[in-house]
């Protein structure tokens, strides 16, 4: 049995990412997570949980996680424990930066107890204002200074440093904007949907021509396992999203189509800062990961709808 440990395991990705590892018998999971933005509703749903342990902890405390990784001989680390959301980093600069803290542990306790790979969750605001459409893993332009980017940066630099110091493996995942069923609606898509559900009005900063690309949680998940599974992308960079381009104006107007809605698109001042104009990653190193096409953003969308109606 293979001993994997996921920080930051009760989000919207480390949940889901939790949920497919343990359906592998052969693999035994610990969840790391303070449970700031993440919530337990977010760990595995299925019984029994033989292969399982969610232990309460802070990455960026090394006495929480020392005492984890030293208990346990983990065979490869997932550290996806981060503070997210554009309006919750813009408010809390120190919290975000107080981040570097939990890479620094994680790979120091991981080069010394026998981890084959560090897999990390990096980000499409590495590539701050883009240069180039698509954004390839080679081009990153360090020209955000928001201060999540700036950790994300500082973070793959530490996986490069402690691979060529130490030869500790890695895999760095940059994602795009990834949507689920678990996501809260701290998040654009289900956002949108909960305010269509109840008719009310649906805010836009800006006029809504900014882009995004929107990659469904199982498009994610399959191809971040297999990254795992196949031993690919070891020392290596890839984005992992989709290369469908669609305005935010856009996606509210689909939103308000799909759930035949009666909200208004109400406009906002532009935020000052956080807000790239285009986000379109290159794929393909992540399409080598994936046995089918992406799902397509009104079937991801339909799925949340389903699912959130229950509760409206």
């Amino acid at each position: 049995m293979q001993k994997i440990l996921v920080t930051g395991g009760a989000g919207n990705v480390g949940g889901a990412l939790v949920e497919a590892l343990t359906q592998q018998s052969q693999n035994f999971v610990v969840v790391l997570d303070n449970l700031e933005t993440g919530s337990l509703h977010k760990l595995p749903t299925h019984t029994p949980h033989k292969n399982f342990k969610f232990i309460k902890g802070d990455v960026n405390q090394y006495a929480d996680i020392s005492a984890v990784m030293l208990s346990y001989s983990f065979d490869y680390v997932f550290h996806y424990a981060a503070l997210v959301g554009v309006q919750r980093t813009l408010a809390n600069p120190i919290k975000v930066l107080n981040d570097i803290q939990g890479i620094k542990n994680v790979l120091d306790l991981a080069k010394n107890t026998g981890v084959k790979r560090v897999f990390y969750s990096s980000s499409s605001e590495v590539y701050g204002e883009p240069v180039e459409s698509p954004q390839n893993e080679a081009t990153t332009p360090l020209n955000s200074r928001l201060p999540y980017a700036v950790v994300k940066n500082v973070g793959e630099a530490f996986f490069r440093s402690y691979q060529k110091e130490y030869a500790l493996d890695f895999t760095i995942f940059r994602f795009f904007n990834t949507y689920g069923l678990k996501q809260s609606t701290d998040f654009v898509v289900p956002r949108f949907i909960n305010l269509a559900l109840n008719n009310e009005p649906i805010t836009i900063y800006g006029d809504g021509s900014q882009t995004r690309t929107f990659c469904y949680i199982d498009d994610n998940i399959e191809a971040t396992t297999n990254a795992l599974y196949q031993d690919q992308f070891v020392n290596d960079v890839l984005n992992v999203g989709s290369d469908i381009e669609t305005s935010v104006l856009d996606l509210a107007r689909l939103i308000i189509q799909m759930t035949k809605s009666k909200s208004e698109i109400l406009h906002l001042p532009a935020l000052e800062e956080g807000d790239m104009t285009r986000r379109k990653p290159d794929i393909a190193k992540m399409s080598r990961l994936l046995n089918h096409t992406l799902t397509p953003l009104e079937v991801g969308i339909e799925k949340l709808i389903a699912s959130m109606q229950k509760y409206v």
